[in-house]
């Protein structure tokens, strides 16, 4: 019996565990009667009894995985110099000198600023953003931006996933967009456009985050349990994932006028229970097919200096024409970097991703379970690094039972925060010497067929 194409994707996909919530599949059902339903474990696809997707939908599903060789060969013109950066016009550091906007970012303000740029000019219509507080306080959604307010009003980050390219279907051809974007979105975007969607080819700038780790929905409620806050005793009233001078807290203020504040470190206790299967499984930290991509600038050299800076990487010849204009007219403040020095600021999320996803992956095969096939792979992988990441994958299984989330609920967070903050500190040192080896020299293997 032929399977077509929303059975395939709902058994080998999103029941696999391995669907990333893009929202590509949904965009591409002509009927439109297909949707992308939240969930607390996030958006996943629920389609129509007699819904038939193109072949389309499937090829450009990053849960199934993305062919990153051939990609970037389309894309691109050539495979990267750089595994760990990708294919680049120029790296440097900088925040906007605009003092409002920089605040207003999670970071340096860089790419909102970039956005409001590129509505300023008349080079855009409207940016796809994605919103915290849209419907619902403790909800995000893709919103279409037309105004500097509705811009600024979409800069802070957002650690849930949410669906950004089932908004294609919304989209008139006729006008020019910027998209903002995760990296297995941006990949899943560039192969729509290369096959001709002309609602993907209206998305003219294509701008993103770095990308680590990211939580499930669910973790909100366990964190406000852990401040003894249970479901129906109160509501959110405003949810903000980096407030405040950078790196910023999780803030977070009840109906009942209760405000709870986190520091970003200390909230990252959540990882190891409610990591979504996407940050597992994703190889891309730097967010390889965007325009431009921009992460925070970890380095005691920016951190001392407070106020937030980030790294800036251009990724084609009209957005580093962008970047370059706005530094003439002062509106970006920028320094030109070395690439590897860049690349040391995030070593340890590099190494979790580039190596890290790979064994991961592997494990979940041979565990039985469905995983994303890519047609690249590291060429040598250390002993020790395996071993390294059995430990982690360990931690992140029994994060993800049922017991494990019972009890982080019940630990206040002004004790589980600065102990979970101590044991990465110290694991990151113990680690470093294995997950740093030969990363810097590292080189992927092209899977042909």
């Amino acid at each position: 019996m032929t399977i077509n194409v929303a059975e395939r994707l709902t058994r080998d996909v999103v029941r696999a565990g391995i669907c990333t919530g893009c929202g590509a599949c949904v965009a591409l059902d002509a009927t439109g009667r297909s949707l992308m339903v939240d969930t607390p474990f996030g958006p996943i696809p629920e389609f129509h009894a007699n819904t038939e997707l193109p072949e389309l939908a499937w090829k450009v599903c990053p849960g199934k995985g993305i062919r990153y060789a051939e990609l970037y060969r389309r894309h691109y013109g050539q495979l990267p110099d750089n595994w760990l950066l990708g294919c680049f016009q120029a790296v440097r550091t900088g925040y906007s000198a605009v003092p409002e906007i920089r605040q207003a970012g999670a970071s340096g303000g860089v790419m909102t600023h970039v956005l409001l740029h590129l509505l300023d000019t008349g080079r855009i219509d409207a940016v796809i953003a994605v919103r915290q507080g849209v419907p619902e306080p403790e909800r995000a959604r893709v919103v279409l931006a037309v105004t500097r307010e509705e811009i600024l009003a979409a800069a802070q980050s957002v650690y849930i996933p949410v669906s950004i390219l089932d908004i294609l279907s919304r989209l008139d051809p006729g006008k020019r967009y910027a998209m903002t974007c995760l990296p297995d979105q941006a990949a899943a975007l560039r192969q729509l456009q290369l096959e001709g969607d002309v609602r993907a080819l209206a998305v003219k700038y294509v701008l993103g985050p770095y990308t680590g780790t990211a939580i499930y929905p669910a973790a909100i409620d366990c964190y406000l349990r852990s401040k003894g806050i249970s479901r129906g005793m109160d509501r959110i009233e405003s949810l903000k994932w980096r407030a405040g001078e950078w790196p910023g807290y999780m803030e977070i203020r009840m109906v009942s006028g209760k405000l709870f504040r986190s520091r970003k470190f200390y909230y990252n206790f959540l990882i190891p229970f409610f990591v979504t299967q996407n940050s597992l499984q994703s190889v891309d930290l730097t967010n390889e097919f965007t325009d431009l991509s921009v992460g925070d600038a970890w380095s005691p050299r920016f951190e001392s200096l407070g106020g937030g800076h980030s790294v800036m990487v251009t990724r084609s010849a009209a957005l580093e024409t962008v970047v370059r204009e706005m530094e003439a007219r002062g509106l970006l403040v920028t320094t030109p970097e070395d690439p590897m020095r860049a690349l040391e600021m995030h070593g340890h999320m590099l190494d979790f991703k580039k190596r890290g996803g790979f064994i991961r992956n592997r494990m979940r095969e041979f565990f039985g379970h469905k995983a994303p096939q890519y047609d690249i792979r590291p060429e040598r992988l250390p002993r020790s690094r395996i071993l390294v990441e059995g430990v982690v994958s360990g931690l992140f299984l029994f994060g993800s039972t049922r017991l494990a989330r019972w009890m982080v609920a019940r630990l206040p967070e002004t004790v589980i925060g600065p102990i979970f903050n101590r044991l990465r500190l110290t694991w990151k040192a113990l680690s470093k010497p294995t997950k740093r080896k030969a990363l810097g020299t590292m080189r992927m293997q092209v899977v042909e067929g």
